[in-house]
């Protein structure tokens, strides 16, 4: 089995990216452990777009790790995505957005071609937990963080990809429990690696 780690996060001086790659590291260990052979990608390295289609294409889960920017992803996991997803859209991801003029039954989204490969986002975020999947919580009004990055996911799935659960470590900046965070990460990898590949 083989497992894709893409690492989002981009480098500031306030936020050099320690905790994601702790993240990468930790998904690497736990995957490894379990059989499967893991490559990871940086985004904000020069990575090489028919290389990272064919990671895609060979991996049989794939996370993305990234810190939650502006209330989505870092803008080199954004350039990671248009660059590969476009080039992808040869008929290696996806052949067309899946519309047919003979067969009206063909829905807008559905030219994916990955067959329900799962990925999974893990989430490094500022804001607290008790943000989120509260109505009664004016910013967010209710929305949970996998709520949050609609528009993240259907580019995923815009490639015949499924979700799995999304993991976020909350409060990383103003209260961080990193340890406690670390063993929920590593929880969640083992539910999903039992459930999915045992």
């Amino acid at each position: 089995m083989k497992a894709l780690i893409i690492n989002g996060h981009v480098p500031y001086e306030y936020a050099k990216g320690d905790l994601n790659a702790e993240l990468v590291c930790l998904a690497g260990v736990a995957l490894d452990n379990a059989g499967f052979s893991v490559e990871t990608t940086i985004a904000h390295s020069d990575y090489d777009i028919d290389a990272e289609i064919a990671k895609i294409i060979a991996a049989d889960i794939v996370i993305v790790q990234f810190p939650l920017y502006n209330m989505s992803v870092p803008w080199v996991l954004k350039k990671y995505m248009d660059d590969v997803f476009l080039a992808g859209g040869d008929g290696r991801l996806y052949s067309g957005d899946g519309r047919s003029r003979k067969d009206p039954s063909k829905t807008y989204g559905s030219g994916g071609v990955l067959n329900g490969k799962p990925y999974m986002f893990s989430v490094t975020a500022n804001a607290p937990s008790e943000a989120f999947d509260d109505e009664s919580q004016p910013f967010f009004e209710g929305l949970s963080v996998s709520e949050l990055l609609t528009p993240v996911h259907l580019a995923f799935q815009f490639n015949g990809m499924m979700p799995l659960e999304v993991f976020t470590a909350h409060d990383v900046h103003k209260n961080p429990d990193i340890e406690t965070d670390f063993m929920r990460f590593n929880m969640h990898l083992l539910s999903i690696i039992k459930n999915r590949f045992s």
